[in-house]
């Protein structure tokens, strides 16, 4: 116990660099304190204790602002960072080294009694207010961007973005914490109105070129009539 204890505060030091001392880590991250509270109902929740699990969770949320329902499995270092607006389903599993942002959410989409919330493999990286909905799997080492609704699974190592999410790239990252800068992730819609700006410069070009190529032959068949009505004429002997 007291391992995993002194594992969770060494999460929180390897992958929050605001985290400045011991005193600081252990009064002042609702992330931390969720986890530790979410541990306690799903001991509750194994053990057929329903209602107290239940309501172990809903004291959780009052005091952190996350919401993880007791019946959730969560691995081994798991870090919500800041943490406020998070909700994690009934059915819902997070693998080992996951770091989760503010406002997500691991939805379902029915209302039958079955998995219906989503799988997240480990060490992967959930943006701030990214929502994935469903039993679908984002596959080990993926980075799911801020803002993203995910609806689909996604494979191991790709980077998603967008709504619905599109995946962008399937590289492999080096490590969970090497691309946290969500800022610089790309965005396929614009993209693709770059490449549609683009593509119109060139028709434009094009008929331009065009434009102006047909008015040279008009101004020249202008003149060769000229020319013709003139040697008619005799005016031009």
């Amino acid at each position: 116990m007291f391992k995993t204890l002194k594992e969770d505060i060494q999460t929180v030091f390897a992958k929050d660099p605001a985290a400045r001392s011991l005193v600081e880590v252990l009064f002042c991250y609702p992330g931390l304190h969720a986890i530790w509270l979410h541990r306690i109902a799903h001991f509750l929740w194994r053990h057929r204790l329903f209602f107290l699990g239940r309501l172990l969770s809903h004291i959780n949320r009052a005091l952190t602002g996350i919401e993880i329902h007791p019946g959730a499995k969560i691995g081994r270092r798991f870090f919500i960072d800041h943490g406020m607006g998070v909700v994690i389903g009934e059915t819902a599993e997070i693998g080992n080294d996951v770091l989760m942002y503010q406002g997500v959410v691991l939805g379902g989409t029915t209302l039958e009694k079955k998995k219906r919330h989503p799988t997240i493999e480990d060490q992967v990286v959930i943006g701030a207010g990214a929502i994935l909905l469903g039993p679908i799997t984002v596959g080990r080492g993926a980075l799911v961007g801020a803002g993203s609704v995910v609806i689909k699974s996604v494979p191991p190592g790709a980077t998603v973005v967008g709504v619905p999410g599109r995946v962008i790239t399937e590289e492999k990252r080096p490590a969970p914490t090497s691309t946290l800068e969500h800022g610089k992730l790309p965005d396929p819609v614009a993209e693709a109105i770059k490449a549609i700006l683009i593509r119109q410069e060139i028709l434009e070009s094009k008929l331009r070129a065009l434009e102006q190529s047909l008015t040279s032959i008009a101004s020249n068949g202008q003149k060769d009539a000229e020319t013709v009505e003139l040697f008619d004429s005799g005016k031009g002997i």
